[in-house]
């Protein structure tokens, strides 16, 4: 391997584009793959190599990032790449899997001679574009020279979590984190939901709680995003967030916790997408609050 580890992305979306994209200005060289050709091609202008199939991406490479829908997708795309997997190459995986499958996924890493780091990240498109999420990784030391450039190409900081990333430390982190960015995401739509049905100006609430310490950085760019009609492009859509919020959930019941505001932000970021807001800025979950899709 050189200085520099040759990169594999496979998934490049709102988040694994902009990923991809820090990767080639950090100076790497990067195969990225998509199952929609088209959401990769722009990634040629940055440098990066497109590849028409996973194993295609991942031949040669050192370092194999996954950002894709959920676990199950992973696992589906890793299948489809293990014949060109490189025995001792580096695993990032980044997406928001949840806990429940993060054993499978150690296990496939382990048939396979990979080395596996849990590793999601925390941020939406805005940091993910200049380079500033903040990744939660637990793996082996074995392996931490190679994929350290990718996750400093990425992320403004790495929390380490642990040396075994078929623990899950990392995941679970990343579930108690997100629980606590759904649940003001929707208390955030519900606020401005009853100031519209009670006819208040919602500037009179950020007012009154202005400098206090009910108020707070996030609830206010999330309220700018609804009020603004700058739902799109999404920094994190609605069905992906109700994805999130059921991950949360189940984690919950299997370890004995019950959620209720996690339950209520999922069914909320539900019937938001079945409006047809699905693919807009999670901040839409507040017309889930009207029968209307306008929020009339």
């Amino acid at each position: 391997m050189s200085d520099k580890p040759i990169v594999s992305v496979l998934g490049t979306g709102i988040m694994g584009a902009a990923m991809a994209r820090n990767l080639c200005r950090a100076g790497l060289e990067v195969r990225a793959w998509n199952r929609t050709r088209d959401k990769a091609e722009p990634l040629a202008a940055d440098g990066a190599r497109i590849a028409d199939t996973p194993a295609e991406a991942v031949e040669g490479a050192d370092v194999v990032l996954t950002m894709l829908y959920d676990g199950n997708t992973v696992l589906e795309v890793m299948r489809e790449a293990a014949p060109a997997l490189r025995r001792g190459a580096v695993w990032a995986q980044s997406t928001t899997a949840g806990s429940e499958l993060i054993g499978d996924l150690a296990a496939f890493a382990d048939a396979h001679g990979l080395l596996f780091y849990d590793a999601p990240v925390l941020g939406t498109k805005e940091p993910a574009e200049a380079g500033k999420l903040t990744v939660l990784a637990a793996g082996p030391e074995e392996g931490r020279a190679v994929v350290t450039p990718v996750f400093d190409a990425v992320g403004a900081k790495t929390l380490w979590t642990g040396e075994d990333g078929a623990e899950g430390s990392a995941s679970r982190l990343k579930l108690v984190a997100n629980s606590w960015v759904l649940a003001v995401t929707a208390a955030t739509g519900e606020t401005l939901a009853l100031a519209k049905g009670l006819d208040v100006d919602p500037q009179k609430f950020f007012e009154l709680i202005g400098g206090g310490p009910l108020d707070m950085g996030y609830l206010r760019a999330k309220s700018q995003v609804l009020l603004e009609g700058k739902l799109t492009p999404a920094s994190f859509a609605v069905t992906t967030a109700e994805k999130d919020a059921r991950l949360i959930v189940a984690a919950g019941q299997g370890n004995g916790v019950r959620l209720d505001v996690a339950e209520a932000t999922a069914e909320r970021f539900a019937r938001a997408a079945a409006q047809g807001h699905g693919q807009e800025d999670m901040a839409a979950a507040y017309f889930a609050s009207f029968e209307e899709k306008d929020g009339n």
